[in-house]
């Protein structure tokens, strides 16, 4: 969870979501509002797909290098 918490890519879009809150507190409700919602639905769910992606790929590595390091022992 604090890998979500801490990187800057959720953070921003996460602080971003204050705009659009704000956008639909004193904005006019059009189909534009329901865009502005859906854009940054999707910008937090890009972020949070980057540290997955990031994190899977930290455990490949990991995982070949182990296995590296059992196949010259053998």
């Amino acid at each position: 969870m604090r890998k979500y918490l801490l990187n800057p890519g959720v953070l921003s879009s996460v602080a971003s979501g204050m705009a659009v809150f704000k956008a639909t507190r004193s904005g006019p409700r059009d189909w534009r509002l329901a865009l502005l919602w859906a854009s940054w639905g999707i910008g937090v769910a890009l972020a949070i797909g980057a540290v997955n992606q990031r994190e899977e790929a930290i455990r490949r590595d990991e995982l070949e290098r182990e296995l590296r390091k059992a196949a010259k022992r053998k």
